[in-house]
């Protein structure tokens, strides 16, 4: 049960709206909890016990950590001066095993489920090479849909705790809902727990204004899906499948449209997300904030899959930037290397976990892990260069606000982006590398007018829906960024302008959206990650 299908819009949601309003309001958690069970049950079935076995697990190792505070805190008030340095320094120590240990067991899961083939069939595979037997069987192991979105969630949850960020939960119930909430199970957004937690279990009542904000926002979401994103996927299908028979302008086009196809999907879905929580009065976090505006590589990973990036910079770039090593490396650096070379290996050593993560939280593929390094070798080099860059802009006298250096900075990052979701969306990383280097042989621009694009299933009529929709997308983008109508958005137009927005919005789905005789019905994409 997708979250753009009918299914979820007009039975599954709608029914969940009607028994959490009818429930009375001390009970209303109870209500989202069992939906958020009973639609995980349908897209995983008994798989639902790894997220019960996940709640349960998170809920007692913080429970732990916080029955150890609470001792900490009792022992240090019946001693004074240096012995409550000790106590403290003692019960943190305790306190950290019980967290390493609890990620530790929950990432044993997630990786065992989801990347022990991976290393089984790399391990046999240099075993084989080097003259020896394979050691590892391969397994026919189940994925429970969302167990990347909701292991992080669990494991942000048990370092707040040992941070002190929030308490320890003593009603299991909070941290169930939290980890269960029906919207984000299949692709987020991965929400910290003070972002959403008290917002759900407040139960407060449904209310006009959330469900029209909510409407619009899912049918919006439902526009860039299955008007842009799905037709797209016709044309970039065709093209991966079959690489080997394109080159030049195929090939190129084939990486933009699958970036413009992601970004329509995947923001589409959210916006679909976002909307059906905000019916229950939930803010959940925002994933993207217009990334193609971005002017490199470092500002559009704050503007894309917005949540991923702030759980890796709080969780693994912050805890790592302020480990023993670092600190070393920093003193040593200062002493014998200068601030420069300080500052290039402190980046590098924060850098390297965090995007050798992103590409192996993606899924258990060689390209996956290529895509997390492509981005680490960009922006390393960025911190590197960064020196030289600056020199160059001064001594050229160039004013980094301009047009055409802004236009100049943009070009360079789209550039850089597709070629990052080529890599992405190949079918294994050998074919990345042959489709990247044939965009180089018959490199010709006539292919774009001569009808060539019209031989992958997507007629003139197609191809313009598709650019309308762009460009519609677009100019909200546009919209968004410079804050014309700010929070209120379309609340502010005048009316008659809204509801006509709001019935072409409707008809623009209905019409135009990819489905029925002749389309096949196309899976959300980040569901499988």
């Amino acid at each position: 049960m997708a979250y753009h299908t009918s299914l979820y819009l007009f039975m599954f949601l709608p029914a969940a709206l009607l028994a959490y309003q009818l429930t009375p309001k001390k009970l209303r958690w109870i209500t989202l909890v069992l939906a958020g069970y009973a639609f995980f049950w349908t897209v995983s079935g008994v798989l639902v016990l790894c997220l019960a076995g996940t709640t349960v697990f998170a809920y007692a190792v913080g429970l732990r950590m916080g029955k150890l505070k609470q001792e900490s805190k009792e022992r240090r008030a019946a001693v004074s001066g240096k012995e409550q340095t000790a106590v403290k320094k003692q019960y943190r120590k305790r306190e950290k095993r019980v967290l390493l240990a609890g990620i530790a067991v929950l990432l044993s899961v997630l990786g065992y489920l989801k990347y022990y083939n991976f290393f089984a069939a790399n391990l046999n595979f240099l075993l084989e090479r080097a003259g020896g037997v394979p050691l590892l069987r391969p397994q026919n192991l189940l994925l429970p849909v969302g167990i990347s979105f909701y292991t992080l969630q669990a494991i942000g949850y048990m370092a707040d705790v040992y941070w002190g960020k929030i308490p320890a939960r003593g009603h299991p119930g909070k941290l169930a809902l939290f980890l269960g909430f029906f919207p984000q199970i299949m692709e987020g957004p991965i929400a910290m727990y003070d972002q959403t937690a008290e917002q759900l279990w407040q139960g407060d009542s449904l209310r006009g204004e959330n469900l029209s904000r909510g409407c619009v926002r899912i049918l919006w979401g439902l526009f860039k899906k299955m008007v842009v994103a799905d037709r797209l996927y016709v044309f970039v299908k065709a093209v991966f499948d079959q690489y080997t028979s394109y080159s030049g302008v195929v090939v190129a086009a084939a990486a933009v449209a699958y970036t413009v196809q992601l970004y329509m999907e995947f923001s589409g879905c959210m916006d679909i997300i976002t909307g059906s929580g905000r019916m229950f009065g939930v803010a959940l976090p925002e994933n993207f904030r217009q990334p193609f505006a971005a002017r490199n590589a470092a500002e559009f990973w704050r503007r894309w899959h917005i949540t991923l990036g702030v759980w890796f910079k709080t969780y693994i770039f912050y805890p790592v930037s302020v480990s023993s090593v670092v600190k070393k490396w920093n003193r040593f650096g200062k002493k014998h290397l200068g601030g420069y070379l300080t500052k290039v290996g402190v980046s590098a050593m924060a850098l390297f976990p965090v995007w050798l993560c992103n590409g192996l939280w993606h899924g258990p593929k060689w390209h996956y892990v290529f895509y997390g390094m492509y981005y680490f070798v960009i922006l390393f080099g960025g911190v590197m260069l960064e020196p030289v860059r600056d020199a160059v802009i001064k001594a050229c006298h160039v004013d980094p606000e301009s047009f055409y250096w802004r236009a100049l900075q943009t070009a360079k990052t789209w550039s850089i982006i597709f070629i990052g979701e080529l890599f992405f969306r190949a079918n294994g990383l050998r074919a990345g590398f042959s489709m990247f280097w044939s965009i180089f042989r018959g490199f010709e621009l006539r292919s774009l007018w001569d009808g060539t694009f019209l031989d992958f299933g997507l007629d003139p009529a197609d191809w313009l829906v598709i650019a309308a929709g762009c460009i519609l997308v677009a100019v909200v983008g546009m919209i968004r960024e410079r804050g014309l109508l700010g929070e209120a958005g379309m609340q502010r137009l005048w009316l008659p302008v809204r509801w006509g927005l709001y019935y072409g919005l409707i008809f623009a789905v209905m019409i135009l959206g990819a489905y029925g005789t002749g389309y096949q019905q196309v899976d959300m994409i980040y569901a499988g990650f």
